[in-house]
């Protein structure tokens, strides 16, 4: 079957060379016919070649390029951090070790269940970053540094809110860097802000980790206490406890119970 899936691939591709091939070749014919051999439309040539700068501006725009491809290199990790991603990532993990689940869900399945809540969650902060930022730079009414600032504003108001009823963690990073106590968000720098967010959100989602874990482990006590009363120990307790979680956890609508507490558990 997968051999099977594999050639119809390769063919599909072969054909849609061909085509390509076909057009580019008819076009070619059209421009040899309405404008003579001589004018063929010719192929561009780009000419990429590397030299000393002559000024300090070129140096600061080679700059610019290298940090700006440093931060396209590390947007997954901006996404993760910066998000509501990481908490729902863990809790996911948490859910499916609690249940004793080896293979499923996959966890590319994890991944991308936490990836479309994080969308849902996060719609109206990327929805405001578009309107107030990169919709009037692409406009020409804001330059890059002013896109920058209303851009990450909705990022630290979210980041801020999750953290309102515990701020202990700003304050550790405010007090390890020296800054004095900040009387509003302005005074926190953004990183700051990011690895106090990081924090509190690993110990939110190892919380709701702990609360989960309870009703399991109480079946698999449960279950290996009958098991070495009935004098079954070389049976593994995971084996027998396995289908009572999974009953328990359908009984209880657990997949939507857990996302909606979830999603609420986010200011």
């Amino acid at each position: 079957m997968f051999r099977k899936i594999v050639s119809l691939v390769l063919v599909l591709c072969a054909l849609g060379m061909a085509g390509a091939a076909g057009v580019y070749a008819q076009s070619v014919t059209q421009s040899t016919s309405q404008y003579g051999i001589g004018n063929v439309p010719q192929v561009p040539f780009v000419n990429i070649s590397v030299r000393q700068p002559t000024n300090n501006k070129e140096v600061a725009l080679s700059i610019q390029l290298l940090l700006l491809l440093a931060v396209l290199t590390l947007a997954p990790s901006i996404i993760i951090l910066m998000t509501s991603f990481l908490r729902i990532a863990i809790v996911l993990d948490f859910v499916k070790r609690a249940l004793s689940l080896q293979q499923v869900p996959q966890t590319q399945v994890m991944m991308g269940i936490s990836l479309f809540l994080t969308l849902f969650i996060m719609w109206p902060t990327f929805d405001k970053m578009y309107t107030d930022s990169f919709k009037p730079f692409a406009d020409g009414k804001i330059g890059i540094e002013q896109m920058y600032t209303k851009g990450i504003a909705p990022l630290r108001v979210f980041m801020f809110r999750q953290m309102q009823s515990d701020p202990k963690n700003i304050a550790l990073f405010m007090s390890m860097r020296g800054l004095p106590k900040p009387r509003t968000l302005a005074d926190v720098p953004t990183y700051v802000l990011i690895p106090a967010f990081v924090l509190h959100e690993m110990t939110v989602a190892f919380k709701i980790g702990i609360l989960l874990f309870i009703p399991f482990i109480i079946i698999d006590m449960v279950v290996a206490s009958i098991l070495m009363s009935m004098g079954m120990i070389m049976l593994p307790p995971v084996m027998i406890s396995l289908p009572f979680k999974l009953i328990l956890f359908v009984l209880v609508n657990g997949w939507d119970l857990l996302t909606q507490q979830l999603v609420l558990s986010f200011h």
